[in-house]
């Protein structure tokens, strides 16, 4: 299990990002953006259990990451991990922070977010000019 106190002291120490909160209306959403072009590659939310599919309306944190769609499907396998809640399903995925996912395979899965959007960054670059 990993808090959301724990996540972002993660972002913090292996990216130095600190989390962007843009929203009025939902002031704990935290929005993890790359550094220069300030691309999302994850966030944590508070939101009901029916978000994820699951029964019930407590209020849960959940941290919403970029996923190889390769893997998608077979890590919405494991106990709380969930299709993306309000992002593109086939490539984002919801991680329910209180299930006993452990910090190591939070931390891996953030890494690969990281990575996956950081690529996305690099090949929108223009072409340089003869």
């Amino acid at each position: 299990m990993m808090t959301r106190k724990a996540v972002l002291e993660y972002v913090k120490t292996q990216y130095n990002i600190e989390p962007d909160y843009p929203w009025r209306r939902n002031p704990n959403y935290a929005i993890l953006r790359h550094g220069g072009s300030r691309k999302w590659f994850g966030a944590l939310v508070d939101i009901t259990e029916d978000k994820l599919g699951l029964n019930g309306n407590k209020l849960v944190d959940a941290l919403l990451l970029k996923c190889d769609p390769l893997l998608i499907s077979s890590l919405r396998d494991e106990p709380g991990i969930y299709p993306a809640y309000h992002m593109n399903k086939e490539h984002w995925l919801s991680i329910l922070l209180s299930s006993p996912i452990s910090k190591e395979r939070i931390c891996w899965l953030i890494d690969m977010s990281y990575e996956l959007t950081m690529s996305a960054v690099k090949k929108a670059k223009p072409l340089p000019t003869e």
